[in-house]
């Protein structure tokens, strides 16, 4: 059956989206800027050009182009900078509501959660809420660095993408009803790790684009300074046959789609044997962001506001090498995390000793999978927590984590993966669903969902918590988290084994470059 349709007019562009049966009105594919092709290539986000006519908003738009993807490949396009809008069908500009805007994830190196529904959020929530989503650049086309691109373009083109989102936010979305003061963002993995590079961009200025922030396993990998990903360009610009140009930038700005895509590649670090996971990641350009993460929390330079950030109990565990040997976990850290030493990685080794072994896995799996996990996720998200706890006396800090078993997870050894809570806040079907959200574990749904709901409308899970769930503590100086686990969904302190695990991460934040 055909659905109804409904228009919006965003002045560069009229777009007809579908009203859906649950009266929510849901607008794909929109752009946020111009084709970042040709002379776009590495440079922030333009605003779109004016189109004439009524466009179909009735489909997503291609997503950004992944590493390791060979182009063409279908449902992935360097054009890709498109923005989805689901709203409730009858708002309008004084509607004022709040807005979720949410920023996927991928290790910055794909675009790994594209096309999520948000349908279902807006309908749980009374139809009281605004959701938007979008695709950034990645891997190479969002995140090549060198002193000539700052010649001759911008670095972190993919944080820009994101920002162009938020600014984008800011002019239009009175037009689906929601309310430009009140846009709280909300990311998953490398989208968590965005929300903590915005909250802490360019020293902490407050741009007025959100108000509130929500961080779903937060992901610091090694996030280097440019001189030291000079290597990653003179090796791109070798690939694709530009190296003996004059200018350079000209010349990959001039090959074709293909060209680049096939450079679009990850290596070993200088010095390393192995691939780490993510090779292309956002720098440290002195701009936008002006030191390691760690160090701008430390110092107090970010924007103070409500904020939520958690993970799941077994963070590494869909990443961790299947090691035999602790020679095997040392160079599993180290190819991920290249300065490394054998000064650190001694006293890495006094901290994560060999655990009980797990179902399907090599004896060093499991102390591989907790240091990996707590160092790129779990750490990351209690120093920012314990860095707002700090700055702000009036408890508005939340954290949590997930501990809802799957029993193939437990059997295959993963415990409660990465990002496996995800159906829990966007709804079932929403995005990819594992089965037992569909049965026994379906009850953390609707108290997940609400939770988060409420954060969005409220900046604080209690305020339209669902009914008799349980009241959700701050922070504080106790390390304080709600743990989500079916039957038991309670209040925890981070234990003292994991506060000093994540002390001694912070301490060598220059070698892990976090």
């Amino acid at each position: 059956a055909n659905l109804p349709r409904v228009t919006v007019d965003l002045g560069y562009a009229r777009y007809s989206g579908n009203v859906l049966p649950s009266g929510v009105s849901q607008f794909l594919g929109m752009r946020f800027a111009a084709p970042p092709i040709g002379n776009l290539r590495w440079r922030a986000p333009q605003d779109p050009e004016p189109k004439e006519g009524t466009t179909d908003a009735i489909d997503f738009g291609p997503t950004c182009l992944a590493t390791e993807v060979t182009y063409p490949t279908s449902g992935q396009d360097e054009d890709c900078l498109y923005v989805n809008v689901w709203s409730p069908n009858n708002t309008t500009p004084d509607s004022k509501l709040p807005v979720w805007l949410f920023i996927q994830g991928g290790g910055y190196t794909s675009n790994a959660n594209p096309n999520w529904n948000g349908s279902q959020v807006v309908d749980v929530s009374g139809k009281n809420i605004v959701f938007v989503n979008f695709n950034y650049r990645v891997g190479l086309w969002g995140f090549l660095a060198s002193e000539r691109i700052r010649k001759d373009g911008d670095l972190n083109a993919g944080l820009l993408d994101q920002r162009q989102v938020m600014k984008w936010v800011q002019t239009h979305i009175s037009k689906f009803g929601g309310d430009p003061n009140h846009v709280v963002i909300h990311g998953l993995s490398a989208g968590a790790g965005s929300v903590a590079l915005h909250l802490a961009a360019y020293g902490g200025r407050d741009d007025k684009l959100f108000v509130g922030a929500m961080s779903e396993s937060v992901f610091f990998p090694a996030q280097p300074r440019v001189p030291e990903l000079e290597y990653q360009f003179d090796k791109t610009v070798e690939q694709v046959g530009c190296k003996d140009e004059k200018d350079q930038m000209g010349c990959l700005r001039g090959k074709d789609i293909k060209a680049i895509q096939d450079a679009n590649l990850a290596l070993p670090f200088p010095g390393r044997s192995a691939n780490p996971h993510f090779y292309w990641t956002p720098c440290i350009d002195g701009d936008m962001l002006r030191d390691y993460p760690y160090r701008l929390y430390e110092k107090g330079s970010f924007i103070k506001m409500p904020v939520l950030f958690g993970t799941g109990t077994n963070e590494g565990s869909v990443f961790a090498a299947n090691v035999a040997t602790q020679d095997g976990f040392v160079s599993f850290m180290t190819d991920n995390y290249p300065k490394l030493t054998k000064n650190e990685t001694g006293l890495m080794l006094e901290k994560y000793p060999l655990l009980a072994p797990l179902p399907n896995h090599n004896a060093w799996f499991p102390s591989t999978s907790q240091a990996y996990g707590e160092t790129t996720f779990i750490c990351p998200g209690n120093i920012v927590m314990d860095a707002y706890a700090a700055a702000n006396r009036s408890s508005t800090s939340w954290s949590y984590r997930f501990n809802v078993q799957d029993n193939q997870n437990t059997a295959s050894g993963l415990g409660v993966p990465h990002v496996f809570e995800a159906p829990a806040v966007f709804g079932i079907d929403a995005c990819p669903t594992p089965e037992s959200f569909r049965t026994y574990n379906r009850p953390i749904v609707p108290l997940m969902m609400n939770y988060w709901i409420s954060f969005i409308r409220s900046l604080n899970p209690n305020t339209y918590k669902l009914n008799g769930a349980p009241a959700w503590d701050a922070w504080g100086r106790n390390q304080s988290r709600y743990v989500f686990e079916l039957d038991k969904n309670r209040m925890e302190n981070v234990d003292d084994g994991q506060k000093s695990r994540c002390r001694f991460w912070e301490s060598i934040v220059e070698v892990m470059e976090q």
